[in-house]
């Protein structure tokens, strides 16, 4: 059992605990607001070109950077063509032991193996979420989509370069093998509260951040499409009056481009 640390100390009432970490989430926004503009802007191009030229987004993370990849597939007010790619195994919680993902990330050749066997194809746009980047699999994702001729979009945190090893055989971290790079900005570690009776940092927020981010491109990337003149495919709620008839003509109209669907 581990032990609260020594000392006397004043506890913090649960409100301003809340309080601490809604203030280190809304910092970190901020961040991506006043530094990432110009990456947002980017990855929003990249996928308007593909989906104005008639190719596909896909999103791939492993473990809880799985979670913002997910909150971009099959999502009321998102994109239609916007697909998962999944590792078997890899992909969330799901597996037991969960520790079984994350040895996953280590092993060579997986990434490789699910690209060639995927409905990828030149031309279509890949985002590759990981907030260490270190790992074999996001590294190995990265390259190995680039070679096929996806545009890869690495969504990691770069402090993770200056502060850890890369566990790919390269040597490089996600960071380093991408075409257009969104930094999160999430401290090594991922954890926004302390407390000394408390032997770990807690209160994670690379999921808040990282699925802001990922929203934020799809949504500058719908204007983008209908800036063009081009009427962005979106996804609406099922659960308002007409949704579920509106989203069967979007699937109807980009079913070669969905992959959610049978």
């Amino acid at each position: 059992m581990i032990e609260p640390a020594a000392g006397t100390w004043d506890s913090p009432a649960p409100g301003d605990l809340a309080d601490r970490y809604f203030d280190a989430a809304i910092a970190l926004l901020n961040r991506l607001r006043d530094e990432e503009g110009a990456g947002v802007e980017a990855a929003a191009t990249a996928v308007a070109d593909a989906l104005a030229g008639g190719g596909r987004i896909f999103a791939f993370g492993a473990g809880h950077s799985a979670l913002p990849a997910q909150d971009v597939v099959y999502r009321a007010g998102g994109l239609a063509p916007v697909n998962l790619l999944p590792v078997p195994g890899a992909v969330g919680v799901d597996v037991v032991p969960a520790t079984l993902g994350s040895a996953l990330e280590r092993v060579e050749g997986l990434a490789t193996a699910v690209l060639d066997t995927s409905p990828v194809q030149r031309g279509d746009v890949l985002f590759v979420i990981s907030l260490s980047g270190r790992n074999v699999l996001p590294v190995e994702m990265a390259r190995h989509a680039r070679a096929l001729g996806l545009t890869v979009i690495a969504v990691t945190s770069v402090a993770y370069a200056a502060e850890t090893s890369s566990r790919h055989p390269s040597g490089t971290f996600l960071k380093d093998n991408c075409d257009i790079l969104l930094d999160s900005k999430i401290p090594v570690g991922d954890a926004e509260l302390s407390d000394p009776r408390i032997p770990a940092p807690f209160g994670p927020a690379s999921t808040v951040v990282t699925s802001a981010l990922m929203q934020a491109v799809m949504a500058t990337a719908a204007t983008d499409l209908a800036t063009r003149g081009i009427t962005p495919p979106m996804i609406r709620s099922g659960n308002v009056d007409g949704g579920l008839e509106w989203n069967a003509a979007v699937f109807e109209e980009y079913r070669d481009r969905i992959f959610f669907r049978r």
